[in-house]
């Protein structure tokens, strides 16, 4: 029997079943047994197709009806077929037919809720394929290629959107043309005779859409369509929106309302962090732990959240307070990486994530009220940090969301129409972070220095909430009257103003204004010369200038006007422009400090003139202007300022034309510099190389080269002006190019534009040979002076020079034996002639110089009272040598061949007068912070003793002068020597301390601490000890309850100064340790031992400070688990900051060495392992085991958020995907057992689910960059866990590659 025949039959038995009203269950019956017969397969696409075509609408009866749901329920048709093949036609004329769309509904309601079963049919990949073109799917969702499974997607969503247009329409609520539904379908003319029908279709479908939107599986399946679909998900949520707010019939529905039709997080972040629904293992109900102990955590939480859950950006934040320490990285893109890592992980809302930044921000301008005195950045740092540096982190997160919203619109014509709202989502929190700040009133009082300038600042808001703001037409900032009490948060405020992150309606919020400012002069004041008279018109007079070097400037308009004199001002002019840049505003100009200097490095490279034609550098004719540039952000805060805001590689790119030109000229002509002193071109040289030298570890002792592993603290070792070029070629080059960048753009001067050529090292070859001599002399010892050579005749002045009060001949201490030289008789005055040279050519000199006066003091033949004056005397020649001091003084300690100094006070300057101080007040820093090294006891006996060359360095530093002229030369040698004397053997950095001392008393804390922190250059243990203290003090584990201390505060403390009298106080262990990690010559070891702190931590937090005895008192409750007193929801979280501390710790000690460490080695063999680890029995032993497992899941995934950051924004993200595939494929191992593993079942269960529930609900980005392969195995393994629901959500967050496959699986789970 021919097919055409078996169809013919089998309508011909569906009308004479209609004619006869035939039972349905008969007629299905007897159709299946003639298909059967036939060999058709079941169920039938055809069947399908015809019997909706028989009945729309010819035989649009009842039992017809009946017939095709009898049909769809016996699975002789595919129920989904039939639904898509109604669609297109009940849909197109419900008005004419409102019968039909009540049937529809129906079915819809019956059958399109079941999909589990449709999978299983035989014929499903031919039953989805057919919906593909029933639906004309290839050309609603460009998608050619019907896989099932998206197919699936693809049904659901336009079934849904049809009935949303359709009841939109019925309504009169559309506003545009359909999407979904064809024009015809929407011209079928309504029947007014039947408008009960037609409200009451309209109502059914309303409801049917919100079933759809809250079915646990077809609600799953529409997630994923918002999640990789947006282009279409943008206007269906649009509609569904405008359907949830006008709906006439939506309001008188019982059931439904408009906030069930937005009833899903539709956050493509997915799960919460280890939510409720999360558990760890089988045995333990996790889930009715965190909702039962959500009430006793509440409290803790909202007191941590400005200390435990934002403790990294406090440590970051303190540790940029390190002058040693001089970045490439800019601060602003470190903290906005971090905050957004720490909000995802937290799960807060932004104005949390705000609020934690700024308190730990005022919380280090806290901790510097009382600092002691040293070469280290102070307090104006501290407020940059606080006004400018968070301000700006703040602006980067609000454009970044602006900027992603911009580009959304550009993608997608059909977005344009954005909500307003939607790009102000983040400034809103920020209102509401800036509001809840003033909560925080101790926080807020301002340091002494300041509080003029806060004073000031409620003036002015007080003045507008007066209806005074016309007065602030005419006047400055500076002008007005300080009679106001304010605080830090108005100055807040001001920067966020400035940014135009907020406006002036700030100034009403409840309590900003605590009293109206009526005392008002009755005219404009026109007494002293201010930043108004600038605007004004006034010239830079003295006076003027004096004003505005002392006063910062408020508005980016005020420095513009500078710019423009310096510029295109007369030289006097210009000199003034450059000094007042250079002056309050450059370090309290807070509004405006970015801006600053951005003009100040483009100050520092002039235009080449047009058709400039000199034999030497056009750079040479600014030498006055430039040098007062150099000399005035050399100051160790300015260098700080400029290195938080991440322009050290575009200031060293600006700082190198100036050494390569002054230092190849010669000094034959002079200027005067501002103070009236000579100005040579040495003198510039020195000014800007030093300055360069500060801005990479050049004074890193060779030791640190070959000890310091593969982390960072190596890398940075050989950091160099290459390095500095190549960080700067790459942020010009990528500048601009992504949605932020251009959002950014907006905040900066149009005055300011920057070549985006690449430069490089060959582009200075002077610079270029002294680097290479300096490498070369770190790393081996000073070649021999060849005789007749150019640089014999320099080394032999330079000798002469230096030792021109010494009753011998420069020729004794010469290297040479040409025996040419008779400079014993020259005078002085001869010898400066022969130095009138380059001064490169000075620099290439000096290691020999150096060389042949060490080796005299060494052979007797040089006192070394005479050497240390001799270098002095060299250093106040040409203080650029001091670069060169420091490297072959360096590396000369390094190779040990020198014998050592005797520091008795007759030959050297003896340390005896307050070694035993010093020796006492270290041993108080380390006992306060729990270290306890024996070793450290200093023989009074034994003579002290130096390495010749760190003697030689010591006495040199001793004789510097601590006025403002050496200031910039001291921040140079300070560090220098005390890097140098760490490396040394114990007790030398004492020594140095204890005669530093002795110079400047008020600087003795300084040195005391710096000599503390030698301790751990020379023991891991004491490394050890020290963080081990870093977490207790922080958990609160020493007592009793360990909610009763801890937190930011016991770990930072008050920071480093002398509070008490006696001395300097005792530190706390977080401050210590981030001043002495530096140090750390192998930083390799580190993760091992943080994952020992950690465990040993975790175990602490169960006992919760009970005896152990009471610990296995734990039982389960109505309200939970405890342990005596305390929940496991509370031990969780208590773990949570143990692994964030630990994460913080890692991160900031190797960087994203470390880090790749710890995932790829240190955790793999953990497992396999389980070193160091007790395994404790019973029901105890199984939570232990369980919060082991929760701890290193968190450890894992927030160090490697802090690394690599969330997104793909930071160039470590590159990375990322190699170092978690290698991390899954070791996972996917284990739970295939492909892997044997030592460690407890519970712990191994409560990493896998954990790791993988942070990486879904954390950082979604990471898995959308993994091997599709790699997470199917992964999903099946957790799918053996029982984590279905994480399994699918793994899947769910790989896109598009894998959508029709999730989309099944959903189908088919049991939610």
């Amino acid at each position: 029997m021919g097919e055409g025949v078996v169809w013919e039959g089998v309508m011909e038995v569906t009308k004479w079943a209609q004619e006869k009203n035939t039972d349905p269950l008969l007629w299905s019956i007897q159709v299946s047994s003639t298909l059967n017969s036939a060999g058709v397969s079941l169920p039938s696409i055809d069947l399908a197709h015809r019997l909706v075509s028989h009945i729309c609408f010819d035989n649009h009866v009842p039992v017809t009806w009946k017939f095709l749901e009898k049909a769809m329920a016996v699975r002789i048709v595919p129920p989904l077929l039939a639904l898509a093949l109604l669609s297109t036609r009940v849909v197109a004329h419900r008005h004419r037919h409102p019968a039909a769309y009540t049937l529809y509904i129906d079915l819809l309601n019956r059958h399109a809720f079941s999909l589990s079963s449709h999978i299983h049919f035989p014929n499903y990949h031919k039953v989805m394929a057919s919906i593909h073109n029933v639906l004309h799917l290839s050309q609603a969702y460009a998608s050619h290629d019907p896989q099932p499974g998206v197919v699936l997607v693809h049904f659901i969503f336009t079934i849904v959107s049809q009935l949303l247009e359709a009841s939109l329409d019925d309504e009169g609520l559309l506003e545009h043309n359909p999407r979904w539904l064809a024009m015809d379908m929407l011209m079928d003319a309504p029947n007014h005779n039947k408008d009960a029908l037609h409200r009451k279709n309209t109502a059914m479908a309303i409801e049917i859409i919100a079933r759809f939107l809250n079915h646990k599986v077809t609600s799953r399946i529409l997630s994923l369509v918002h999640r990789n679909m947006p282009s279409h998900w943008g206007p269906f949520l649009h509609q569904l929106q405008r359907l949830a707010a006008n709906s006439l019939v939506l309001r008188n529905l019982k059931h439904v309302t408009p906030e069930s039709l937005l009833p899903l997080d539709f956050n493509p972040t997915g799960i919460k962090l280890l939510s409720s629904e999360w558990k760890a293992t089988p045995k333990l109900e996790l889930d009715a732990v965190v909702a039962s102990g959500a009430g006793s955590c509440a409290v803790q939480s909202q007191h941590d959240s400005g200390s435990a859950l934002w403790l990294p950006i406090d440590l970051i934040l303190e540790d940029a307070m390190d002058g040693n320490h001089v970045t490439e990285t800019s601060a602003v893109e470190v903290l906005t990486g971090l905050v957004k890592a720490l909000q995802a992980v937290n799960g807060t809302v932004w104005h949390s994530a705000f609020l934690g930044l700024w308190i730990a921000a005022l919380r280090l301008v806290r901790r510097e009220r009382d600092p002691s005195e040293g070469p280290v950045p102070r307090l104006d740092t501290c407020l940059c940090m606080l006004l400018c540096i968070t301000t700006l982190v703040v602006a980067n997160l609000i454009e970044e969301e602006e900027g992603e919203l911009i580009e959304e619109a550009e993608r997608s014509p059909t977005n344009q129409r954005k909500d307003k709202q939607a790009l102000g989502q983040r400034r809103g929190e920020l209102v509401i972070c800036l509001q809840l700040l003033g909560d925080y009133e101790d926080l807020l009082s301002p340091p002494q220095s300041v509080i003029w300038v806060a004073n000031q600042a409620a003036a002015k808001a007080a003045l507008f909430v007066s209806g005074h703001s016309g007065y602030l037409e005419y006047t400055n900032v500076n002008d007005l009257p300080t009679n106001c009490s304010g605080n830090l948060r108005h100055l807040i405020v001001e920067a966020c103003i400035a940014r135009h992150l907020l406006d002036t309606s700030a100034y009403f919020w409840p309590g900003y204004v605590s009293a109206p400012c009526n005392q008002l002069p009755h005219s404009i004041p026109n007494h002293l010369p201010s930043w108004s008279s600038l605007m004004k018109g006034s010239p830079l007079t003295p006076p003027l200038v004096n004003v505005l070097v002392a006063t910062p400037a408020s508005s980016l308009a005020e420095i513009e006007k500078i710019f423009e004199f310096a510029i295109n001002g007369s030289d006097e002019e210009k000199i003034s422009a450059a000094t007042i840049l250079c002056g309050a505003s450059l370090v309290r100009g807070w509004n405006v400090q970015e801006h600053i200097i951005f003009f100040i490095i483009k100050l520092l490279s002039p235009p080449v003139p047009p058709k400039y034609s000199g034999t030497e550098s056009y750079l040479i004719s600014h030498a006055p202007f430039l040098n007062v540039l150099l000399v005035g952000i050399s100051p160790v805060d300015s260098v700080q300022i400029f290195s938080l805001h991440g322009v050290v590689p575009l200031l060293a790119s600006v700082l190198m034309p100036i050494c390569e030109a002054f230092g190849s000229c010669v000094p034959n002509v002079s200027w005067t510099a501002v103070t009236g002193e000579k100005l040579t071109c040495h003198a510039v040289f020195s000014n800007a190389f030093i300055l360069l030298l500060r801005l990479w570890r050049f004074n890193v002792p060779p030791l640190e080269h070959v000890m310091g592993g593969a982390a960072t603290p190596a890398l940075e070792s050989q950091l160099g002006p290459e390095y500095l070029l190549l960080v700067r070629n790459c942020v010009l080059a990528s500048f601009g190019k992504s949605p932020k960048d251009r959002v950014k753009s907006r905040r900066f001067s149009k005055m300011i534009t920057f070549s985006v050529e690449p430069v490089f090292m060959d582009s200075f070859p002077k610079l270029n040979v002294w680097y290479r001599q300096h490498r070369e002399c770190i790393a081996s010892t000073c070649s021999t002076l060849a005789p007749g050579g150019s640089v014999s005749p320099i080394v032999e002045a330079l000798l002469s020079m230096m030792c021109r009060k010494i009753n011998r001949s420069a020729q004794s201490l010469t290297p040479t034996t040409s025996g040419s030289s008779n400079s014993s008789g020259s005078s002085l005055d001869d010898v400066l002639m022969k130095l009138k040279v380059p001064a490169w050519d000075i620099l290439e000199a000096t290691p020999f110089v150096l060389d042949a006066a060490l080796t005299a003091c060494a052979h007797g033949r040089l006192s070394p009272r005479e050497l240390a004056t001799g270098l002095k005397d060299l250093a106040d020649f040409l203080p650029a040598t001091l670069g060169t001091v420091v490297s072959y003084l360096s590396a000369e300690v390094t190779r040990g061949v020198w014998k050592p100094a005797f520091m008795n006070g007759t030959d050297w300057p003896s340390p005896a007068a307050n070694l035993s101080i010093v020796e006492q007040q270290i041993k108080k820093i380390l006992a306060a912070t729990g270290v306890d090294v024996p070793s450290l006891a200093i023989d009074g006996n034994a003579p002290a003793t130096l390495p010749l060359p760190l003697a030689a360095f010591l006495s040199l530093t001793i004789t510097f002068k601590l006025d403002k002229s050496y200031e910039r030369f001291v921040v140079l040698v300070g560090p220098s020597l005390i890097t140098l004397s760490s490396g040394c053997p114990w007790p030398c950095m004492p020594i140095v301390g204890a005669l530093w001392a002795q110079k400047v008393k008020r600087w003795s804390d300084f040195f005391i601490f710096s000599a503390s922190a030698t301790v751990f250059h020379h023991s891991r243990d004491a490394v050890v000890q020290l963080l081990k203290s870093c977490f207790t003090s922080t958990l609160g584990l020493g007592s009793a309850c360990i909610y009763n201390n801890g937190g930011v505060g016991t770990l930072l403390g008050h920071g480093f100064g002398s509070h008490f009298c006696g001395g300097i106080s005792p530190v706390a262990p977080g401050i210590l340790y981030l001043r002495v990690f530096r140090f750390i010559r192998d930083v390799m070891f580190l993760t091992e031992e943080i994952v020992s702190l950690l465990m040993l931590s975790v175990r602490d937090i169960a006992n919760g400070g009970l005896p152990k005895g009471e610990v296995e008192k734990l039982k389960r409750t109505k309200y939970g688990m405890r342990y005596g007193q305390v929940s496991l929801a509370a031990s969780m979280t208590r773990v949570k900051h143990a692994a964030l501390l630990g994460a913080s710790f890692l991160w900031i000690s190797g960087g994203s060495g470390l880090v790749q460490s710890l995932i790829t080695e240190t955790l793999p063999s953990w497992f396999l392992s389980a070193q160091g680890v007790e395994h404790e029995v019973g029901e105890s032993g199984v939570v232990v085991a369980m919060l082991r497992g929760y701890a290193l899941a968190c450890f894992a995934v927030l160090s490697g958020t802090f690394a690599w950051g969330i997104d793909s924004s930071s160039p470590a993200s590159k990375r990322r995907p190699k170092v978690l595939e290698i991390h899954l494929e070791f996972l996917a191992n284990a739970l295939d057992g492909k892997i044997s593993l030592r460690c407890d079942c519970a712990t191994w269960r409560a990493y896998v689910s954990g790791v993988m529930s942070l990486m879904v609900s954390c950082t979604p980005l990471w898995i959308q960059e993994l091997d599709v392969g790699m997470l199917k195995r992964m999903s099946n393994g957790l799918r053996q866990l029982n984590e279905e629901d994480l399994a699918l959500r793994l899947l769910e967050i790989r896109g598009t590659s894998v959508m029709g496959e999730v989309a099944e699986m959903i189908s088919q789970s049991r939610f």
